[in-house]
C-alpha cells in the first residue's frame, strides 16, 4: 500500500500544536490513535479512495487499531474527521501535507444525494451553528426569518385579534412570501406534522434547539426530492446527532420599555455507552414570553384608512383616505346611537349621556379628530403581543448492532400555551323605547321625535377583557435502522424508518351566547317594578338576568355570567408514516462516479375532534368552533441521480442532476413531480447551476374537510344592477380541489476566487409559477369574479326562485396563477487578522451579506388582496437584505448585523393621488409604505473553560414600526403598523451558555 501524508490538526483549546508527518498507510492506525489518545479525544473517520471520491460514507467510533485497520483495508486512506476540533486528513503521495481539513461532505437539503454543499444544484442558504449561537434567539425561527428570502410568517406574538384560526402560538416560516403552507419543514430530512388543522403549517417550536447543527434553506422547488408542500422551497433543521458532553443555556430579556419580559432555560446531554456502540441524546427546554395588553407605545396615532365621504367619480378626490386620529363612529365603550336624529348620543360612566364630538370627515363608520381616542377600543382592550409559555423535550438513542447496521429511535415533545386578551364583544343592537335601563332624558327626546327604537353600537366595556387561550402539543415517536450493503461491487447506504406523530390543539375563548344576550338586552319593568328580561314575563324560570347596554360600570357579574360562556374546541391530528431510502455509486463514467438515491414513502394524515355543542349549533356571537374530521393518505416513490458528464476535459466539470417522484393521493389521485439540473464549472473558481422543476401542493385537511359554518354577509349583486342585500354565507371545505402545480426555474453562479482566499459570491435568479393555486375567495370576491366569468366561483353561488342569491359558499377553489420571481445574492468573506497584519493577533473577521430582489410577486387570478405586490398584510417588499459582520478571537466574539427592507406600496392595485385623481374605486391619498433599516449587535466572552456570557441587543436605534393604516378592505391589524417590520422597539437578551 502506498505511503500517504497524514495531517492531524488540534485547535488551541486542546493545548497541542499542529503536527504533520508522513507515515505508511498500514502504520497510520497506530500513529493516529496514539496521537488522538494522547490528546484525550475520540477519533471518527470517513473513507475515500485516492482520487478523493466517496467510496462509502462509513462513520463510526474507532477506539482500537483493528477497527481502523479494517476501514483502511476497504478505503486505502484516512480522509478527515471532525470531533471536538480534531481533523484527520489523508492525501495522495504527490500532495503537500495539509494543515486544515477541507469542507465536510454532507447531505445538503437541495438533493437526496450526499455531496458537498457548494455542489448543490438547487440554491441553498445555510445558517451555521456559529451564526445561530451569536444571535442567541428566543427561538430558532427568529433567526431564520431574518433571511431575505423568508417573508414574515406567523409567530407566537401575532394573531392577537384572531380567535378562530388556530394559528395563535404557532411559529411558522414563509418562503418567497408564497405562504407557510407552501414551505416544507423537515427535521433531519424527515417531514414534521402540521400544527394546525387550518393549513399544513409546521410549528418551529418543535425543533430541539439544543442540538441544532445548521439550517438549510432551499429556496427552489424540491417536491421531487422531498414531497408535497415544497412549492416555495424547503427548510431543513439538521441536528448534531454525534454530540457528546453537556451543554446548556440560561437567558432572559426585555424591551427598552421594560415589557415583554422573556426567559429561556435549556439543557442537553450526549453520551456513548456499550463500548461506544451506542449513543444517547437528551434535551429539555422551557421558555416564557410575557404578553403586552393594550399598546403602551407613543408611536400609535390611530392611523387608519376609510372611504372618503366627499368622493365622486368626477370630482378628482381619492376614493380612500389614510389619516391619523381616526375614531370609530359606531362604537363607544358604553354604547352610542348610530343613526337617526339622536346619532352621536353616547352613554358614559354610570350611564350618563353625552354628545360625541365627531370632528371632521364623518362617515358611517369613522371620523377624524374629535373624540377619536374615546372610541378606540383597539388600543386599550386587546393584546398587542400574546403571552407564550413553551416546554419541549427530545431524546434519541442509536446502537451499532454490527459494523454495517445501526438501530435508532427518537422521541419529540413540545407544548405551548398562549393567552391573550381578544377583541371585545362589539355589538350593534336595537333597543326599544320601553327598555327599563334607558336614561329618562333620552326617553323624553325619543318621545318628542316620535322614535320607538334606537340603534346602539357598543364595545361593551362592562364585559371586561375577553380571554383567549390556545394550547398546542406534539408527540412524535420514530424508529429506524440504517447501514451499508454491498451492491454492484461497491457499498450502498440504506435507511428505513417509521413514525407516529400526534398533534393536539385546543382553543378556548369567552364569548356571548347569542340567544341569551338578546334576551338579556331586552329589559323591562316587571309587575312589581323591578327590572327583568321581557322573556321572563312569559317564562319565569328561564334564569335570564337583564343587561344594561347604556353606559360603563352599570352591570353586575350576575347579568354578565348569564350570557357569557366559553366556546371551545379540541382537535387531534395524527400523522403516521414510513420511509425507506437507498444511496450509492453503482458505476462510474469517464468523468467520475454516478450517484443515485431512491426510495419509497407512505404517510396518512387524519383529524378528529370535539367542540362545545352551543358552538356546533352556531349559538355564540362569534367563534362557533367546528372540529375537522377526515383523512388523507399518500403513497410515493422517488429516484434521483447525479451523472458527471465532463471532468477536466475542456472545462473543470459538468454534472447532471435529475429527480422524479410518483405520488398517489387518496384525495386527488396520481401526480408526478420532477426536477432537472446542471452544475457547470468552467474553471476552479466558478460554478454555474441551473434547475427546472415541477412541484405540487395538495389540499390539506382543512381545505378538504372543514366543517360547514353559516353566517350572514352583505352582497352587492352585479347581476342585479348592484343591488345590495343580506345573504347566507356558508364556510366549508372542498374535497374536490386539485393539487396546485408549481413550475420553478433557478439559474445562478457561485464564485470562489482562489486569488482571494475566504471569499465566496453567489447570485441566483428564480421564477415560481403556481397554477391551479388553492385559495379561498371571500363572499364579495366570489360574486365579483363570477360576474367576470370565473365559472369555478359561480359554482359557489346558489340563487333562489326570485333570482337573488340565497347562499354563497366560501370554500377553497383552484384559481389561475400565483407568480413570484426574483434574484438572491450572497457574499461571504472570512480572513485571519494575522493575514492582514501580524500585529493584529490571531483573531478572525467574517462578513456575510444576503439580499433578495423581488421582481414579481402577485396573482393573475383577478382576485385582489391575494398575493399581490402589497405590503398591507405582510406582502413581499421590493428587496430585503442582511449584512452580518463578526469578529472572533480566542475568548471574545462581537458582531453587528444590519438588516433592511425597501419601501413599497400597500396595494399594487391602487393609484396614489391627492387631487385630479382618475375616476374609479382604486385611488388613495397615501399608498406608499416607507422602508426601514435596523442594527442589531451581540457580544460574548469566555468566563471559564467551556462557559461564556453573552449579551444581545436588537433594534439598537429603537426604530418605531412603519405605519400601515388599517380599515375597510385593508389590513386586519388593529394597531396601525406593518408586521413585516420590527414592532417592539429596542430589546435586550443576556445570559450564560456552557458546553462541557
Amino acid at each position: 500500500m502506498a505511503a500517504v501524508a497524514t495531517a492531524i490538526a488540534i485547535p488551541a483549546m486542546a493545548q497541542a500544536q499542529t503536527r504533520s508527518f508522513n507515515i505508511p498507510a498500514q502504520s497510520a492506525s497506530s500513529a493516529v490513535l496514539a496521537f488522538a489518545r494522547q490528546a484525550g479525544i475520540r477519533v471518527i473517520v470517513a473513507g475515500r479512495d485516492t482520487d478523493g471520491r466517496t467510496t462509502n460514507a462509513v462513520q463510526g467510533d474507532l477506539e482500537t487499531r483493528e477497527a481502523l485497520d479494517r476501514l483502511l483495508a476497504r478505503t486505502g486512506l484516512i480522509v478527515r474527521s471532525f470531533d471536538k476540533g480534531i481533523a484527520i486528513l489523508g492525501v495522495s503521495p504527490d500532495q503537500t501535507a495539509a494543515t486544515e481539513a477541507p469542507a465536510e461532505d454532507i447531505q445538503v437539503t437541495g438533493t437526496r444525494i450526499i455531496r458537498n454543499g457548494y455542489d448543490a444544484p438547487t440554491p441553498t442558504t445555510v445558517l451555521g451553528e456559529e451564526e445561530i449561537r451569536r444571535k442567541a434567539p428566543e427561538n430558532i425561527a427568529d433567526v431564520v426569518t431574518l433571511l431575505p428570502g423568508v417573508a414574515a410568517g406567523n409567530s407566537p406574538a401575532q394573531n392577537t385579534g384572531t380567535t378562530s384560526s388556530g394559528y395563535t402560538g404557532v411559529n411558522s416560516l414563509n418562503l418567497r412570501n408564497l405562504g407557510s403552507s407552501r414551505t416544507l419543514v423537515l427535521l433531519d430530512g424527515r417531514r414534521l406534522p402540521a400544527a394546525t388543522v387550518n393549513g399544513s403549517i409546521v410549528d418551529i417550536n418543535v425543533i430541539p434547539n439544543a442540538f441544532i447543527k445548521r439550517v438549510d434553506v432551499v429556496t427552489g422547488g424540491a417536491s421531487a426530492a422531498w414531497g408535497s408542500d415544497a412549492d416555495a422551497g424547503v427548510v431543513n433543521f439538521v441536528l448534531d446527532k454525534d454530540f457528546t458532553g453537556v451543554r446548556g443555556k440560561i437567558q432572559g430579556g426585555a424591551t427598552t420599555e421594560g415589557d415583554r419580559k422573556n426567559y429561556t432555560l435549556s439543557l442537553g446531554a450526549g453520551a456513548r455507552f456499550a463500548g461506544d456502540r451506542g449513543h444517547l441524546l437528551v434535551s429539555a427546554e422551557h421558555s416564557y414570553i410575557e404578553g403586552i395588553d393594550g399598546l403602551p407605545r407613543d408611536w400609535y396615532t390611530g392611523y387608519r384608512t376609510f372611504a372618503n365621504p366627499n368622493w365622486t367619480a368626477t370630482n378628482g378626490q381619492p376614493r380612500y383616505l389614510s389619516l391619523e386620529h381616526v375614531g370609530y363612529a359606531s362604537i363607544t365603550p358604553g354604547g352610542v346611537v348610530t343613526s337617526g336624529p339622536l346619532r352621536g348620543v353616547y352613554f358614559g360612566q354610570n350611564g350618563t349621556p353625552g354628545q360625541l364630538n365627531y370632528g371632521t370627515l364623518l362617515t358611517s363608520d369613522t371620523f377624524v379628530g374629535g373624540d377619536w381616542q374615546y372610541t378606540d377600543w383597539s388600543k386599550n382592550t386587546q393584546s398587542f403581543l400574546n403571552a407564550n409559555s413553551r416546554q419541549s423535550a427530545f431524546a434519541r438513542v442509536s446502537f451499532d448492532v454490527s459494523d454495517r447496521v445501526q438501530l435508532f429511535g427518537q422521541f419529540l415533545f413540545t407544548r405551548s400555551h398562549v393567552t391573550s386578551a381578544a377583541p371585545p364583544t362589539i355589538a350593534g343592537n336595537t333597543v326599544r323605547r320601553d327598555n327599563a335601563f334607558l336614561p329618562e332624558s333620552i326617553g323624553l327626546r325619543m318621545d318628542q321625535l316620535g322614535l320607538t327604537t334606537l340603534s346602539i353600537g357598543s364595545s361593551n366595556a362592562d364585559l371586561g377583557k375577553r380571554t383567549y387561550s390556545s394550547d398546542h402539543s406534539l408527540y412524535q415517536y420514530l424508529l429506524g435502522a440504517n447501514g451499508s450493503v454491498g451492491l454492484f461491487g461497491t457499498d450502498f447506504t440504506w435507511e428505513v424508518s417509521g413514525y407516529r406523530s400526534i398533534s393536539k390543539i385546543g382553543q378556548d375563548v369567552l364569548v356571548p351566547i347569542s340567544a341569551n344576550f338578546t334576551k338579556a338586552l331586552d329589559a323591562v319593568r316587571g309587575p312589581n317594578g323591578t327590572i327583568v328580561c321581557r322573556s321572563t314575563l312569559t317564562d319565569p324560570t328561564n334564569g335570564c338576568a337583564p343587561y344594561n347596554p347604556f353606559g360603563v360600570g352599570v352591570n353586575s357579574s350576575t347579568s354578565i355570567q348569564y350570557f357569557m360562556s366559553t366556546d371551545w374546541v379540541r382537535q387531534t391530528i395524527h400523522q403516521d408514516g414510513f420511509a425507506g431510502t437507498l444511496r450509492g455509486e453503482p458505476f462510474s463514467t469517464w468523468a467520475g462516479p454516478v450517484s443515485i438515491a431512491t426510495g419509497v414513502e407512505y404517510r396518512r394524515d387524519s383529524a378528529e375532534g370535539t367542540a362545545n355543542p352551543i358552538g356546533l349549533a352556531d349559538g355564540f356571537g362569534n367563534a362557533n368552533y367546528k372540529p375537522i374530521h377526515g383523512s388523507v393518505n399518500v403513497k410515493e416513490g422517488f429516484a434521483e441521480v447525479v451523472v458527471p458528464l465532463l471532468k477536466d476535459m475542456f472545462f473543470k466539470s459538468l454534472d447532471f442532476n435529475g429527480a422524479v417522484r410518483a405520488t398517489d393521493y387518496s384525495s386527488s389521485g396520481f401526480v408526478t413531480t420532477w426536477k432537472t439540473g446542471l452544475t457547470f464549472a468552467p474553471i476552479d473558481d466558478v460554478k454555474i447551476r441551473f434547475t427546472r422543476s415541477r412541484d405540487i401542493r395538495a389540499g390539506n385537511l382543512s381545505e378538504l374537510f372543514a366543517a360547514g359554518s353559516t353566517g350572514s354577509a352583505v352582497a352587492s349583486d352585479p347581476f342585479l344592477g348592484g343591488q345590495t342585500y343580506t345573504v347566507q354565507q356558508v364556510t366549508t371545505g372542498n374535497p374536490t380541489i386539485r393539487p396546485e402545480r408549481a413550475d420553478t426555474i433557478t439559474f445562478g453562479a457561485v464564485v470562489t476566487p482562489r486569488a482571494i482566499r475566504g471569499l465566496s459570491l453567489s447570485a441566483d435568479y428564480w421564477d415560481v409559477k403556481i397554477r391551479d393555486a388553492i385559495t379561498t375567495a371571500s363572499s364579495s370576491s366570489t360574486v365579483d369574479q363570477c360576474f367576470k366569468g370565473d365559472q369555478d366561483l359561480c359554482d359557489n353561488i346558489v340563487r333562489g326562485g326570485d333570482g337573488k342569491i340565497k347562499y354563497i359558499y366560501v370554500r377553497p377553489v383552484n384559481l389561475d396563477l400565483f407568480w413570484a420571481r426574483g434574484i438572491d445574492f450572497e457574499a461571504s468573506y472570512r480572513v485571519r487578522m494575522s493575514d492582514i497584519a501580524a500585529s493584529l493577533g490571531s483573531g478572525s473577521l467574517s462578513i456575510r451579506a444576503l439580499g433578495t430582489l423581488n421582481l414579481k410577486n402577485g396573482s393573475e387570478s383577478g382576485i385582489t388582496g391575494i398575493f399581490n405586490s402589497s405590503l398591507r398584510e405582510g406582502g413581499a417588499p421590493r428587496y430585503r437584505y442582511l449584512i452580518d459582520l463578526a469578529y472572533h478571537t480566542g475568548s471574545f466574539d462581537v458582531s453587528l448585523t444590519g438588516r433592511g427592507i425597501s419601501a413599497g406600496v400597500r396595494d399594487a392595485t391602487f393609484i396614489e393621488c391627492t387631487a385630479n385623481c382618475p375616476g374609479g374605486n382604486n385611488t388613495i391619498n397615501i399608498n406608499r409604505v416607507d422602508g426601514a433599516f435596523y442594527i442589531d449587535g451581540s457580544v460574548s466572552h469566555a468566563i471559564a473553560k467551556g462557559v461564556e456570557g453573552f449579551f444581545v441587543m436588537t433594534n439598537i436605534a429603537n426604530r418605531s414600526p412603519i405605519p400601515s393604516a388599517d380599515g375597510p378592505g385593508f389590513s386586519s391589524a388593529q394597531f396601525g403598523y406593518n408586521r413585516t417590520y420590527s414592532d417592539t422597539g429596542r430589546a435586550f437578551r443576556a445570559g450564560i451558555r456552557f458546553e462541557l
